[in-house]
């Protein structure tokens, strides 16, 4: 079973914050977020705002990254003629 994004991104923000010895508290103050939202990242909580996700992660030394999958939906259509999505 493959692990949700949410509940990967929290257990990494979990590790590298006991890692640095940081409180939850002392994270939200250091990334200028609250502890509330530091929990709701650390919970996996799918609905958290980008911006604040950004600062905990730069706080804590870690990036979010976009790559294309393999197999994915997106290649599948990459590979189309380009005038296969257009209405004519």
């Amino acid at each position: 079973m493959k692990t949700s994004f949410s509940v990967q991104l929290a257990a990494e923000v979990r590790a590298r914050r006991s890692v640095l010895c940081l409180t939850q508290h002392d994270l939200a103050q250091l990334a200028g977020v609250s502890e509330r939202f530091v929990r709701f990242v650390e919970q996996g909580k799918p609905s958290v705002q980008l911006d604040s996700l950004v600062a905990v992660l730069e706080t804590l030394g870690l990036e979010l990254k976009i790559t294309t999958r393999p197999g994915s939906a997106a290649n599948t259509l990459a590979k189309l003629p380009s005038d296969a999505g257009s209405e004519r």
